[in-house]
């Protein structure tokens, strides 16, 4: 894992113009600054030698220096980076489906709101009834989260059909959650769900990209992932891990808050021994 360039992108936000200037260059050149002085860079990217070396600072980094050699072990990593292509052999195609999630992982863990995950999580407890909405990509995701909260002693179901989410929806109240999982928060059958769900007094929480989409409206908490699309493949596996280890964040928490979770697990494990040889 190239762990420099992640860094960058996730700093970039918050990186002043000439900043950006220079990470947008390394990024799309990250091997083209290791032979470059601090002063060749500067010149390149339109900005001072004080800018550049502010921008390693930002990183961790000692100074410019400490930035090229970095740079440098990360290149002789050899580990393939970037889209998949058709020429890609098998040990090429893992590595570069693995560093996807890393840096899912890596992005989500640097955004994530742990006060909204608490908050989740208490909510969870204290629910009546925990229904859990996940279309498509996501209604794995969905089923995960349904099946680890009735392991904890939870009531709680999973819908992945547009029809079921919207008649479920329709009997919610106000002792009610609804979880609605959409990596987009675009999907229109989930969030007029939850907006059901909201309009019924339902306490709405979303599990979704960090970026602003429609299923923000209707959330009454939002818990936030980072994880890119590619272009290889929108079914990939770096948005349903990050949502994945979002729910195991919240899962964790209940089992040692919750009274009688632990007793709970230890039901279901017993209820389950037949079905094992």
């Amino acid at each position: 894992m190239r762990k420099t360039l992640l860094q960058i992108e996730i700093l970039y936000k918050d990186l002043g113009r000439g900043e950006q200037r220079i990470a947008d260059w390394i990024l799309k050149n990250p091997t083209g600054l290791i032979p470059l002085s601090i002063t060749e860079l500067a010149n390149i990217v339109g900005c001072g030698e004080a800018t550049v070396y502010r921008f390693a600072k930002r990183l961790g980094f000692e100074g410019y220096q400490e930035l090229k050699i970095s740079l440098a072990k990360e290149e002789n990593d050899g580990i393939p980076q970037g889209n998949i292509t058709e020429n890609d052999s098998m040990k090429d195609i893992f590595h570069k489906v693995s560093d996807d999630i890393y840096r899912s992982l890596e992005k989500t863990e640097k955004i994530v709101s742990y006060p909204a995950l608490a908050a989740a999580a208490e909510r969870l407890m204290k629910s009546r009834l925990i229904l859990v909405f996940g279309l498509g990509n996501s209604a794995s995701v969905a089923t995960d989260t349904a099946h680890k909260l009735l392991r904890v002693g939870l009531k709680a179901a999973a819908f992945s059909d547009n029809h079921m989410q919207a008649i479920a929806a329709a009997h919610l109240g106000p002792e009610d959650t609804v979880i609605g999982v959409s990596h987009s928060g675009s999907s229109v059958d989930i969030v007029e769900a939850m907006k059901i769900a909201k309009s019924k007094g339902a306490f709405t929480v979303a599990i979704t990209d960090c970026g602003s989409s429609p299923i923000d409206k209707y959330s009454d908490l939002k818990l936030a992932t980072a994880a890119d699309e590619t272009n290889y493949s929108i079914l990939a596996l770096n948005s349903r891990i990050a949502q994945l280890a979002i729910i195991d964040a919240l899962y964790f928490y209940i089992i040692y808050r919750m009274p009688g979770a632990k007793e709970a697990i230890e039901e279901t494990e017993r209820a389950l021994l037949d079905k094992k040889y």
